[in-house]
């Protein structure tokens, strides 16, 4: 299916703006993750999460000035929770101090007897989770191995199938776009849980398996145009591959899309970091990795044009260059 024919778009005209763009959002999000931080899921911070059903309709700040009393001091998170019929609310408590074994059990004990003690009307717990202190650092820890692990072997793939150049692009690339992910969950304010983690990872391997679609173009016609200018062959390549782009970028984005604002209330960080890491991964591949692979190699002639006969004499055949020879020696 081919939905844009022989399109002449110049990405790389607009490589510095793109990257002016970038770097005010990341800073932007650095700002708000240095002042507001992201908020953490139970999976990392530690804490008790405990999702309660009503019989009838109680608003979240009756829930939380219940809780207040027993858990003093503003860390208890109280909100709505999946469809509002169901009257379902979420309290999630964290962790204090080094709470471990059965004193872990007793928070969702309390917040139990808080809510049952403030007769906000019947209840039933319909769905609790907790995680220690140690379990969140434990997810942490490997959390960022795992990270710095799949950009090193991105790295390592790239440069040796490709050159290196492409593969430090591929990875600038990645990074960039889970700097905009996190900027946009600080934004939001959207929980940093194992199923937004899901999110990055998955983000990150399609991101790269885009940027290696155009990367595979772009070698092809270093070959066959090797003499041109690199940036036009950039260019060329990333046009010729844009149909795929946009077709394989837009379905994934319409299914995530569609688990936003159609899915559980569970869903909702994942699908909203698939569809930022969809759109700046299809983002990063045309513009900031190509731009990486053009201020490395420079703006000149492709590099295969420097095995090419440098005369016009040796580029043609010998027979045809025999001949020229004889009729300059003839005049």
């Amino acid at each position: 299916m081919h939905i844009f024919k022989n399109t002449n778009f110049d990405f790389l005209k607009y490589r510095w703006p793109a990257i002016a763009v970038s770097w005010v959002i990341i800073l932007a999000g650095v700002f708000a993750i240095w002042t507001k931080g992201i908020p953490k899921g139970v999976e990392f911070a530690g804490g008790t999460v405990v999702i309660t059903q009503f019989d009838q309709g109680v608003s979240v700040q009756q829930v939380r000035a219940a809780l207040d009393k027993t858990f003093p001091g503003g860390d208890t998170v109280v909100q709505s929770y999946g469809d509002p019929q169901q009257h379902q609310v979420m309290v999630r408590v964290p962790t204090t101090g080094q709470e471990s074994g059965s004193s872990l059990s007793k928070t969702q004990d309390q917040i139990k007897a808080a809510l049952t003690q403030a007769s906000l009307g019947n209840f039933k717990v319909v769905g609790s989770e907790i995680v220690g202190p140690i379990v969140g650092q434990e997810l942490t820890r490997k959390g960022l191995l795992a990270t710095f692990v799949s950009l090193f072997f991105i790295l390592a793939y790239l440069a040796a199938r490709f050159q290196l150049s492409f593969g430090v692009g591929a990875v600038v690339a990645t990074i960039h776009d889970l700097l905009i992910t996190l900027a946009f969950l600080a934004f939001f304010r959207y929980d940093l849980s194992l199923n937004v983690i899901a999110a990055i990872l998955t983000m990150t391997g399609y991101s790269t398996n885009d940027t290696i679609v155009i990367f595979d173009r772009i070698r092809e016609n270093l070959r066959a145009m090797r003499r041109d200018n690199l940036d036009h062959v950039i260019n060329v390549s990333i046009n010729q591959t844009l149909g795929r782009t946009v077709i394989t970028s837009g379905t994934a984005l319409l299914t995530a899309l569609a688990l936003f604002f159609f899915g559980v209330e569970v869903l909702h960080g994942f699908a909203f970091t698939m569809m930022v890491g969809i759109i700046t991964g299809t983002y990063s591949s045309v513009v900031i990795a190509a731009a990486i692979v053009s201020f490395w190699r420079g703006s000149g002639p492709a590099r295969a044009a420097a095995h090419a006969p440098g005369s016009a004499a040796a580029s043609l055949p010998p027979a045809a260059s025999r001949s020229k020879q004889r009729k300059a020696r003839a005049s």
